[in-house]
């Protein structure tokens, strides 16, 4: 008996991608947290301060006693022409005594994280403060879709850093009865940090704020647990 075989021609795995055509009543959104790091070290709890002084003065009891002649060669280190007196930059600036929330220069010792005011995909028309946002379209990756959110407002991304290619946190909103025809949406949660600048133009939006992790609580009071859980520290 005679068998047939039939060859299969072109690839037969198809490249992977996330497809918004499956369903026009929901939305993928790619978000981006950007953070600045701390400028400067944190002051130590009074505990903790406490603590070191403890262990200093204990390890203080048994040092190794050096002879007088070589104490005296490592005390005229740095005393010479290239002597420099060390002066540690002030804690508070200006923008925190102005409580100024478009500056980078406040909270040094803290992360800031950019929120934005303004209408977005989700909003129904409405201003509201929201992170750098943008709903996937035809981008190859959720990354790349993030990564085009937050150029947007940027205008270039030479000064910033994406933490990684998958995403931190991940939000599902359903549609409310308010506003029936609403779509339901998926956010996704990228981390991209501030590189090398404490000033950014700012664009296409009403309003930004740069704002600490115990501030942004407050412009989100509904979503505190979910950013409590997302954003350690």
């Amino acid at each position: 008996m005679q068998r047939t075989i039939t060859i299969l021609r072109g690839p037969l795995v198809r490249e992977r991608g996330f497809s918004t055509s499956s369903s026009s009543s929901e939305k993928i959104v790619a978000s981006v947290l950007f953070e600045r790091l701390p400028v400067v070290i944190p002051k130590i709890d009074p505990v903790v301060y406490a603590y070191q002084e403890f262990a200093f003065r204990w390890r203080q009891q048994y040092r190794r006693i050096y002879p007088d002649e070589l104490l005296d060669k490592s005390n005229a280190r740095g005393k010479g022409d290239y002597h420099i007196d060390y002066v540690p930059a002030p804690r508070i600036t200006e923008a925190d005594k102005m409580n100024d929330r478009k500056s980078l220069q406040r909270a040094l010792d803290r992360r800031l994280y950019l929120l934005l005011y303004g209408n977005t995909d989700g909003s129904a028309g409405k201003s509201v403060w929201h992170f750098p946002e943008k709903v996937y379209q035809s981008e190859e990756t959720l990354r790349k879709c993030a990564e085009s959110a937050l150029k947007s407002i940027l205008g270039d991304l030479s000064h910033t850093y994406f933490v990684g290619n998958a995403p931190m946190g991940h939000m599902a909103t359903e549609s409310t009865e308010d506003v029936p025809d609403s779509p339901s949406v998926k956010q996704f949660f990228f981390k991209s940090q501030v590189i090398a600048t404490n000033k950014f133009n700012i664009k296409k939006c009403e309003d930004f704020v740069w704002v600490t992790k115990d501030e942004l609580l407050e412009y989100f009071p509904e979503k505190a647990e979910f950013l409590n859980k997302m954003i350690i520290s």
